[in-house]
């Protein structure tokens, strides 16, 4: 037996007796652990706060070999990030990045670097859902792998510019320059992507909470500059939910209230 002492997000739960629960739970150093909290539901005991979906706390689990459920003994609620439950924006996006962390991530496979981003993103629900969701959609592909290219064509290695018509092709993997003579022919792989965008998401993995061996370091993490407009922001976020679908190769249930039924492209 192994004893697990971490700093955890709830990302999902699910009731298993009258006072009891079953929870998965992604930890900072440990990554998603599931386990059963016994007791978790009665007013007396080691589980401050409760264990609900999105919330932080520190988290205290015995895992068995022998088992691929922990036993939680210990949860010390952190945050309860409040304005998720007095917005239901806030709360359609909290909801969807835990529901992406489940299915982007492997159990026991530690992502420090991801939990801190998405840790951020989660306290950014309080002042803009959008940037939130776009700060969590970006950490998961970079720390997954699926860091788009956007900084240069992703076919020809051509720096992209301003005056350029661009397309994300989400097969490809990132921004592709949209030849001239294509314009007009209809000739164009991908979906049609501004500038602007483009611009925001290469300031934003700029930003992002990075790691090296050494240690963690945070610069303006989640701050998006205001000559980004809401509009733009949200058009990046439903570029990256449109990219995360390719992606994983299936629609999360969380998506619709997040993107609306018709708000994600679909790769042509």
């Amino acid at each position: 037996m192994a004893t697990i002492k971490d700093t955890a997000l709830c990302i999902r739960h699910w009731d298993w007796s009258e006072t009891s629960q079953t929870v998965s739970l992604f930890t900072r150093s440990h990554g998603i652990i599931r386990g059963i909290a016994k007791g978790s539901k009665r007013e007396k005991g080691p589980f401050s706060g409760g264990l609900e979906l999105l919330t932080l706390g520190q988290v205290i689990a015995i895992t068995k070999a022998s088992s691929s459920l922990a036993t939680i003994t210990t949860w010390d609620l952190r945050d309860a990030y409040p304005v998720a439950r007095r917005s239901l924006r806030a709360f359609f996006v909290g909801s969807y990045l835990m529901d992406l962390i489940h299915h982007a991530l492997t159990d026991h496979d530690p992502h420090p670097t991801l939990f801190a981003n998405i840790a951020n993103a989660c306290t950014c629900l309080a002042t803009s859902p959008d940037a939130a969701l776009l700060i969590g959609q970006w950490a998961v592909l970079v720390e997954t792998g699926y860091r788009p290219e956007i900084c240069q064509d992703v076919q020809t290695g051509e720096p992209l510019t301003p005056d350029a018509a661009l397309t994300f092709a989400p097969r490809l993997g990132g921004v592709t320059i949209i030849p001239p003579a294509h314009l007009h022919t209809g000739q164009i792989t991908g979906w049609r992507v501004r500038y602007q965008t483009i611009e925001l998401l290469q300031m934003l993995d700029a930003v992002l909470i990075h790691t090296t061996q050494k240690n963690t370091k945070q610069n303006q993490s989640g701050q998006i500059p205001a000559r980004f407009p809401p509009d733009a922001i949200a058009r990046a976020g439903r570029l990256l939910g449109s990219y995360l679908r390719q992606v994983l190769g299936r629609d999360l249930p969380t998506m619709q209230p997040v993107f609306g039924e018709n708000g994600l492209a679909s790769h042509r």
